[in-house]
């Protein structure tokens, strides 16, 4: 089995069934080395919040049916005493402009984006399959931890990048989706051919575990399509955040994201191609930015790369779940979360009984376990408007 590096205690951080999942993928014959986050819990395959580097393969189960989700962060033009005034109206024209859900797009045609013109979409042959289906969902969100943020931060580290100084407070929305169900169903395809093209060679590999070679045509195709759905997630992204701002009257001060659920190239230290697959990870190459949520009613961070090769120049993509969604319906307690919502005054809307803050891991034990290590933390952010797929109405009455 090849090196893996675990960030937080097996049993006390971590899920041991995480490990053992990791441990599986660190023993394939294409294996590099293995990492395991503090935000690490079981997955599909490779575990949420791990990190597997093969040697010049990709997999398309390790980078995930979610192919590129992930978080966006904008600096608005609005100060946290203005934000409080208009929070309501805020929330009404972000739920507006936001569509949530199985399912959910923009049929209508209000969404467009240059990327719809990307010529990878008639030259893949999945993607031509699909490229009506992206159009129609272009701009929308998911279902289960997808959200719509608005929050109030803090700078906390000075930094020439940022448009804001030490200890001043801004608002910022903050969004977690991905490559809708064109992802999913491009995912699932390559999956598919993975698994059949490694049953070729090495018989006995677990399904779950296959991979491309990056020498084969199959690789290269599903190579540039995920690279597809990574310019795909981004462009519904940035037309939350476009049409946010231009209903609400606003101006957008600087703006930051990253990929989680994506495969980059790198080389090792013996010049082999080493495809770094992470799993509900972030990247945190030295002065990478890199956006660390924690759950819909605790803070999340603005986080700076430190760089660090053990890890796999990665770091976490949030607090991580405590159990599966499953047990996190039975744990819920809607008498504690009334409690906590009225204390924390958090405007919610759609937030399910199994994406509640109740339902993850201390996001402050986390962080800790990576502060100063992979990440320096920039700035702190505290959720004052949550807008999830859940289905349920606003938590505040409206």
């Amino acid at each position: 089995m090849k090196p893996i590096t675990v960030y937080g205690e097996i049993g006390k951080d971590i899920d041991p069934e995480a490990f053992s999942q990791l441990e599986k993928a660190c023993d394939l014959p294409v294996s590099i080395s293995g990492v395991l986050l503090p935000d690490a819990h079981v997955g599909y395959a490779l575990p949420v919040g791990g990190v597997a580097a093969l040697d010049n393969s990709v997999s398309p189960a390790f980078v995930g049916f979610d192919i590129a989700c992930r978080m966006k962060m904008s600096i608005l033009d609005i100060t946290p005493e203005e934000f409080e005034k208009e929070r309501k109206t805020l929330a009404k024209i972000l739920d507006g402009v936001t569509s949530f859900g199985l399912g959910a797009d923009f049929s209508d045609g209000k969404r467009k984006h240059i990327v719809m013109d990307d010529p990878r979409w008639d030259e893949i042959p999945k993607a031509r399959e699909l490229k009506d289906k992206a159009a129609k969902q272009l701009g929308s969100s998911g279902s289960g931890n997808h959200f719509a943020d608005i929050m109030v931060g803090e700078i906390i580290k000075q930094k020439e990048w940022l448009p804001l100084k030490k200890r001043e407070k801004f608002v910022a929305l903050l969004t977690h989706s991905g490559s809708r169900g064109t992802g999913y169903q491009i995912a699932d395809h390559y999956k598919d051919i993975a698994e059949q093209k490694t049953q070729e060679t090495h018989k006995g590999i677990s399904k779950n575990y296959a991979w491309l070679s990056l020498d084969e045509e199959e690789g290269q195709e599903y190579w540039n399509a995920m690279q597809l759905m990574g310019e795909y997630a981004s462009a519904n992204h940035e037309l939350i955040h476009k049409h946010f701002v231009k209903e609400a009257g606003l101006e957008i001060l600087g703006a930051w994201e990253n990929h989680h659920n994506f495969a980059w190239e790198k080389e090792d230290d013996e010049g082999r191609k080493m495809i770094i697959h992470r799993k509900g990870a972030t990247p945190a190459e030295k002065g990478v930015v890199g956006i660390i949520p924690g759950s819909m009613g605790t803070p999340s961070y603005m986080v700076e790369g430190l760089g660090k090769k053990e890890s796999l120049w990665s770091s976490s993509h949030g607090a991580g779940r405590v159990s599966s969604r499953t047990q996190a319906k039975k744990n819920h307690d809607e008498a504690e979360y009334r409690r906590f919502l009225k204390e924390s005054d958090i405007l919610t809307i759609g937030v399910a009984r199994d994406e509640t803050y109740q339902c993850y891991k201390d996001i402050g034990r986390v962080m800790e376990l990576q502060e100063g290590e992979l990440v320096e933390s920039v700035a702190v952010m505290h959720p004052r408007v949550v807008i999830m797929g859940g289905g349920r109405k606003s938590d505040d009455g409206d």
